[in-house]
Parts: structure tokens; sequence; C-alpha cells
């Protein structure tokens, strides 16, 4: 059996921050790029009936929503897959987040900061580089991109992405994220590094096999049968969606060849023999 889960399914995520806010904030501390002297000393989970159905459970998102000690809002996720629906869905949850401050009779002037953490087990975007895994989306001015406003901040943190660059490295934000991408049922024996920090070193009991019933493991079972599944669906319908591009690109090349062939005078036959297409496929050129 297993020694450790994987704590990017449902179940096990959910243990880990949804149910030990000192884990939570600690994750949160390390990842969010909070200014100097705000990070955030207590959180308090929302409760249940504040959480909205998920949507789209079959791409495994994962809520956990907090509030801090300043009245500050949180949400981290975890997407197992990544299309554009996750980076609208984010948007709105953070939105919500924020303007849910007023029903409570706040005034415009006392709303607080939102953050939206988003882990995603999948390439979500096409920026290259070695240090390009996490990206920040925040309310700028076009002009003045200095001008950037904090009441609405998204993280987005590609873990395929991330490589370690020092695995010596007792930086928190490093051990966080080695725990989020090298911790699966195939690990023995987690690195030294990381069962020496007490807070990663509890996460890490928290997915030890040994403290889930069988119930738990036949829920953990099928949803990651269930990710299995649709992973190889979504790469079917990305490598399918890549073919097509490919060929309508190629069509559309050899569509300007064509154009070319006719304002050279060449007829509509030489121009079918040579590109392979129909005399009316021509004719709409």
């Amino acid at each position: 059996m297993a020694k450790y889960l994987n704590p990017k399914v449902d179940l096990t995520f959910k243990k880990v921050f949804g149910e030990h806010p000192n884990l939570v904030k600690s994750l949160l501390n390390a990842l969010l790029p909070l200014p100097e002297g705000m990070e955030i000393v207590k959180v308090d989970y929302l409760t249940p009936e504040n959480v909205p159905e998920n949507p789209s459970k079959k791409y495994s998102i994962v809520d956990v929503r907090c509030t801090d000690n300043k009245g500050r809002g949180f949400i981290v996720e975890m997407q197992s897959y990544w299309n554009r629906e996750f980076f609208s869905r984010t948007i709105y949850n953070a939105a919500s987040m924020y303007t849910k401050q007023l029903e409570k009779g706040n005034p415009f002037e006392r709303l607080k900061e939102v953050y939206a953490l988003a882990l995603v087990n999948d390439e979500a975007f096409d920026y290259e580089g070695d240090d390009d895994y996490m990206q920040e989306f925040y309310i700028t001015n076009k002009k003045h991109p200095e001008d950037r406003r904090s009441d609405l901040s998204f993280i987005f943190v590609e873990l395929v992405k991330y490589k370690p660059k020092d695995r010596g490295s007792r930086a928190i934000k490093e051990l966080w994220l080695r725990f989020l991408t090298e911790i699966d049922e195939s690990t023995k024996k987690a690195d030294d590094v990381l069962l020496e920090n007490p807070e990663i070193n509890q996460a890490l009991e928290i997915l030890e096999t040994s403290a889930y019933t069988d119930a738990d493991l036949y829920v953990y079972n099928d949803a990651l049968l269930e990710i299995m599944t649709q992973h190889n669906a979504m790469k079917h319908e990305r490598e399918d969606g890549y073919a097509e591009g490919r060929a309508e690109g190629a069509r559309q090349q050899a569509l300007a060849i064509a154009r070319k062939m006719l304002a050279k005078g060449m007829s509509v036959e030489e121009i079918c023999e040579m590109t392979g297409f129909h005399a009316d496929e021509i004719s709409e050129i």
C-alpha cells in the first residue's frame, strides 16, 4: 500500500488546506505577493453554505475560501485541467466575494482586498521561461502599468512548469511547491528537507494512507480514476484541435498560392492540377 496519497485530489486537498487554518495560512503567505508587513496572521474559513455547489466537478476544481484578521478574502483552487472557462470562473468567484462584502452593510470605502490563488496541474499560459510558472493579474492602468490596484488579485501557479533549482532550499515557498508537485502514491519517503519543516511535515502526516478509512480511500480512488479519464479525454481533444488547426493553416496557405496563380493568368485547370483543389473552390477565391 502507498505511504502517501496525492495532495492534488479533492479529498486530500480539502483535508490539508480546508481543515487546517495554519496550513492554508502558510500556503497563502508563501505564494501570494502580499505587501511587506501585510502577511496573514489568522484565517477563518467561510461556512459551507457560503460556498456554491461546484458546477465542474469532473474537472476536479476545489475551493477553499477564507478571510483573515484584516477582513481580506482568499480563494484557493486546485484545477486539474485548464481552459478559458477556469480563468473566467476565477474572476467571477473573486468578484463575487468582493461584492458580497456590501451585503454586510459595508460602505464602498471599507471594501477589503480579495486574492484568488489558482493552483493548476496543467499548462495554462504560453509564456516561456524557467521561472514563468507563476502569473499575476491585477487591475492596472494601461498607460501607467505601475499604477496597480490590489482590490482584486489573481495568481495562477502552473504546477507542471515548476522545477526546483535548489532542492536544499528551506524557503517555505519552495517547500510548498515541492509538496504539491512531488508527493503522490509513488513517494516511499519524503525528502528530509520537507520533513524538517513543521507545517510541511504536518501536511505530509495528513496525506499518510493509514489516516484514511476504507470509505475515504474508495472516494479518493474514484476521484483519481476520474482525473485520469478526463486527462486522457482532454489530451485527445487538444491533439485533435491542434491537428485541425494545422490542416486549416495548410489549406489557407495553399489558397494563397492559388490566388497568386490566378493573378498571373494561369487557368483554373492548371491550378487544380497543381494544388489539388476542385474548380468550384478556385471559383470562390
